[in-house]
């Protein structure tokens, strides 16, 4: 069976970039993991514990996520269409 990579990238994009701007929001708020913030801000140009820079963070996790569902799923769907002549 093979994975759907659009589907797949749009999902993580979706829900990474949705995560990202979560954790700058409730930074915002000061309920944020300081950890988290902290490595976000290193990783995603823009992003603070404030509204604009949790926008610009989920972008750049949205963005982020699309790359990862695009890689995740060729890999699997090349790895499993591979072995599956196998078994």
């Amino acid at each position: 069976m093979k994975l759907n990579v659009k589907k797949i990238a749009v999902i993580l994009a979706v829900v990474w970039g949705l995560y990202v701007l979560l954790i700058g929001w409730l930074g915002a708020a000061g309920w944020g993991n300081q950890f988290l913030i902290n490595i976000f801000s290193v990783i995603y140009v823009g992003f603070s514990p404030t509204f604009i820079g949790g926008i610009i963070g989920g972008v750049w996790g949205a963005l982020d996520g699309l790359i990862a569902g695009i890689v995740i799923a060729n890999l699997y769907n090349h790895v499993f269409s591979r072995s599956s002549h196998h078994f």
